[in-house]
């Protein structure tokens, strides 16, 4: 993948994270920030795998709009190959398997995929339509769980929040989920600091959450991972706000690693932990969280930053991508459509 574009650009005006160019998709290669803001294009199936594997394109929402773009971009290639459906299906089922955790990429493919027998302009049409329905969704969210926050925290007009890994725009088409939240409590004037976690081992809250505050001219500080419950236990922030990569039918939340002991410290503290996400992360064929796949990655990542090994030769590493919280840790679930208060036993369905 060869980048199209880079170099610095207005505050808030970033491209959106992926994105339709008539006959491919073009992403950010979120690898780079915050040195670098460039556009990658993807032109083969295989191309959008190897993008979500490597994080050039990360993020439950961002991950299923990419889903439903892949389907439009192996119907394009089809076409002018002269391929069949059921290639067409076969190219579709590698990418469908590419970040097993997540659900919203399965949604994203099986949704696109229900047009290919409408033919190729039903398939790129509801694919594209996917990017601003995204949108359009998360803006929805992220008002609703800051009406929420409000009524949660001491005083809603000085909000202190702690989140872990990145929910923002970048992992989702232009706007955030819990970070979207943030934005929301941000412009309303009613956000005093937020505590962002590193988020070990490929730092997207330094790199990514951190860079999208700075453009948001929101006032945060980073900690490290391990500094996230101390955080909480000296009263330093008024509420936790995470995202999720998928939501069983009991409520259980898998998320980033390191998600976990926060809802911990957070019931702890007595403070609320909520969790940002929308619909279509929600996965009712799943049971619980004992059921969620959780994603094992490439132990280098723990043992080597940019080209050099940190630990010694002999160690090796548990890469675990992500980790499950509990249902009745979670203090509300905040959707586009609703609001659920877990830990006071509401269920997700009935």
């Amino acid at each position: 993948m060869n980048p199209t574009t880079s170099g610095s650009i207005p505050p808030i005006a970033t491209p959106r994270t992926i994105d339709w160019a008539g006959d491919h998709l073009v992403a950010i290669d979120q690898t780079l920030l915050p040195d670098e803001l460039v556009l990658v294009p993807l032109r083969t199936i295989d191309e959008v795998i190897d993008a979500l594997r490597r994080l050039v394109v990360r993020g439950a929402p961002a991950i299923g709009v990419t889903g439903g773009l892949g389907v439009a971009l192996a119907a394009v290639i089809a076409r002018r190959d002269g391929h069949d459906a059921a290639w067409v299906r076969a190219e579709v089922a590698k990418l469908r398997a590419a970040r097993p955790t997540a659900v919203n990429l399965a949604w994203g493919v099986d949704r696109v995929l229900a047009r290919l027998d409408d033919g190729l302009d039903a398939v790129v049409s509801l694919a594209v339509a996917m990017l601003d329905e995204d949108v359009a969704t998360n803006r929805a969210l992220a008002v609703r769980g800051a009406e929420h926050v409000r009524s949660l925290v001491p005083d809603p007009h000085r909000v202190r929040v702690l989140t872990h890994c990145n929910a923002g725009g970048l992992a989702c088409v232009e706007w955030g989920t819990a970070l979207g939240i943030v934005r929301a409590l941000h412009e309303a004037g009613d956000l005093q600091e937020v505590f962002a976690d590193e988020t070990r081992p490929l730092l997207q809250g330094a790199r990514l959450t951190a860079w999208e505050l700075s453009r948001m001219g929101v006032s945060h500080r980073v900690v490290v991972d391990g500094a996230g419950a101390t955080v909480i236990a000296r009263g330093l922030v008024d509420v936790v706000i995470v995202g999720a990569d998928r939501i069983a039918a009991d409520g259980d939340v898998a998320n980033k690693i390191g998600t976990y002991p926060l809802a911990l410290a957070a019931a702890r503290a007595g403070i609320s932990f909520v969790v940002a996400a929308p619909e279509s992360t929600l996965d009712p064929l799943t049971a619980s969280g004992a059921d969620i796949h959780i994603e094992a990655r490439d132990p280098d990542e723990v043992l080597v930053w940019r080209g050099q090994r940190l630990a010694p030769p002999a160690s090796s590493a548990l890469n675990l991508a992500f980790d499950v919280t509990p249902a009745d840790l979670v203090t509300a679930l905040v959707t586009e459509a609703r609001v659920v208060r877990l830990a006071d036993g509401e269920r997700l369905n009935g």
